[in-house]
């Protein structure tokens, strides 16, 4: 009579330990909150400011760069890049509080971006084929990006919903074009 207790006893703890565990496990997941994962992609260095005196000189070696640029996989690397650099350069403006300058800066990087499909149609259409990595730091620079964007809509002013705004469509028509890629 004895053991027969211990082994009713021993069948129900292993019975209803893995439930309560499963419960109690179960319902505490519901009540952390994660935080937002930061999106792992390191933008360049901004270099000149629009700020700068001496800014007109980097456009000017930029339209030079894009003219002489003909490989559209090349220039798609290269709107990459002057779309980072300019979201980049934002953020330093922000920084310094020149939100107008900054949202400005940083609609002409998503402009930048929104060539970049179709230049890998183009490319495509003429037989090269944009690398599967390239297209994989197109979707991670995306996604850095609208995190900037969701970002500078918490620190600037409210005054500045309309160009942020803005800047959120843009970033999203262009997340719908890097995810129509093939």
């Amino acid at each position: 009579m004895k053991n027969f207790g211990r082994y009713i006893f021993l069948i129900s703890f292993i019975i209803l330990v893995p439930f309560i565990t499963y419960f109690v496990l179960g319902a505490s997941d519901t009540l952390v909150k994660t935080p937002q994962e930061k999106v792992i992609y390191n933008l360049p260095y901004p270099g000149l400011l629009p700020d700068s005196p001496l800014y007109f000189t980097k456009i000017f070696r930029d339209k030079i760069t894009d003219f002489l640029t003909r490989d559209n996989i090349k220039k798609a690397e290269l709107y990459l890049l002057y779309s980072d650099k300019r979201v980049s350069m934002s953020l330093v403006l922000a920084s310094k509080g020149k939100n107008q300058m900054a949202i400005s800066t940083f609609v002409k990087g998503e402009k930048y971006f929104l060539k970049i499909p179709q230049l890998l149609a183009s490319a495509k259409k003429q037989g090269g084929q944009a690398p599967s990595s390239f297209i994989e730091t197109l979707k991670l620079s995306n996604a850095k990006h609208k995190e900037l964007i969701d970002e500078l809509i918490k620190i600037l002013p409210q005054g500045l919903n309309e160009p942020l705004s803005q800047l959120t469509s843009l970033n999203q028509q262009v997340k719908t074009e890097i995810e129509s890629l093939p």
